[in-house]
């Protein structure tokens, strides 16, 4: 398996087992046409600790057409039924007038901008913006000509497999690496908004990676922070969230995106349980040193003559741990006490006849 490398604004950035977890924060259509909330979703990540910021580069006519026949109408979602794709996506998608404007904003910040290009002339528009990643949307994993144009740009992929089945995702990853795509990550999606706890199925995280050889990830569209959590713990290299200001401001994806306090917490439980992961370790950790003198041994739990023979009346295996270790109980029963012992002395050697 390959990590991705790629230039941040904080400098080279390597994702993948052993680094920290990249958190990307998607704003999506949260900014609702304002700019200024744009910015301020843009300043929320980075007070909340995300390592990038995620935006969708199309428009109601380079993702659909203005058609309302039945084949156009949303009926799913309360947030999204009742509208045609066009005028919903018309309300959804990012001005690519501000996009410019946003990355230079967000790396000015210290936070990497990139985006999710659902067309051939998005990822020319995102090329002249010299994204330094791509973002493939679960929707679009089937679509082998955007794939293929993505993968000429040579830049590395984060693509979702929400929906996509272990055949479509062997084909998307081999049309992104066959036109020059050099690093792939998928990461584990429910398409579901939001995802409900019993369609997650986060193990299926680990099984990308054994599967395809990749960096694997979340792209999380609960609403709570649970699932994103587990799948750190659970080796998730990538999480992806959506992030708004606030959900009662509305808008098609505020339903199931988290507000910049939890976001915050999100980063700060992920951070620690990176911490807490660690690696495989069977020494004594510094807290547990301190400890180990709590463990059991050997005393004398009567007084004991010297002369006296060691019995099970006489000696234990109790707390704490100053005496012999309690494996050589056996070994010592019957022996003679070499010298005098008090209820309470700890046995040692020296104070054994061989």
């Amino acid at each position: 398996m390959q990590n991705i490398i790629i230039k941040t604004p904080k400098g080279k950035r390597e994702i993948g087992p052993g680094q920290p977890v990249f958190i990307i924060a998607e704003m999506s259509g949260n900014h609702n046409q304002s700019i200024k909330k744009a910015y301020k979703i843009i300043d929320a990540a980075v007070t909340a600790g995300a390592d990038a910021v995620k935006l969708q580069t199309y428009t109601a006519d380079t993702i659909t057409i203005d058609c309302d026949n039945k084949y156009f109408q949303v009926k799913i979602n309360d947030a999204w039924k009742g509208q045609t794709l066009y005028s919903l996506y018309e309300k959804a998608y990012t001005p690519w007038e501000w996009q410019a404007k946003l990355k230079k904003y967000g790396e000015s910040k210290g936070i990497l901008v990139f985006s999710t290009p659902f067309d051939a002339t998005a990822v020319d528009f995102l090329e002249k913006l010299k994204v330094k990643l791509y973002k493939v949307a679960s929707f679009e994993v089937v679509d082998i000509p955007l794939l293929k144009r993505i993968g000429q740009t040579g830049k590395p992929v984060v693509m979702s497999r929400g929906m996509a089945s272990i055949k479509e995702i062997k084909l998307a990853v081999k049309t992104l690496k066959k036109y020059g795509c050099p690093q792939v990550a998928i990461l584990h999606c429910v398409s579901g908004y939001p995802a409900k706890a019993e369609e997650m199925n986060l193990s299926t995280i680990k099984d990308i990676v054994k599967k395809f050889g990749v960096v694997a990830g979340l792209s999380d569209h609960a609403l709570e922070t649970t699932f994103s959590i587990a799948a750190a713990a659970l080796g998730a290299s990538i999480i992806e969230k959506h992030l708004t200001i606030k959900r009662s401001d509305g808008g098609p994806d505020a339903a199931f995106s988290l507000e910049p306090r939890e976001l915050k917490s999100l980063v700060q439980a992920v951070r620690k349980i990176e911490r807490a992961v660690g690696k495989p370790n069977y020494k004594v950790t510094k807290s547990e040193n301190e400890n180990i003198i709590f463990r059991k041994s050997l005393f004398a739990v009567k007084d004991i003559n010297r002369g006296e023979k060691l019995t099970p009346n006489n000696i234990r295996s109790i707390r704490p741990g100053n005496g012999l270790a309690p494996k050589y109980y056996e070994k010592i029963l019957g022996k003679t006490a070499k010298v005098g012992l008090k209820r309470g002395a700890p046995l040692s050697w020296k104070s054994i006849k061989k």
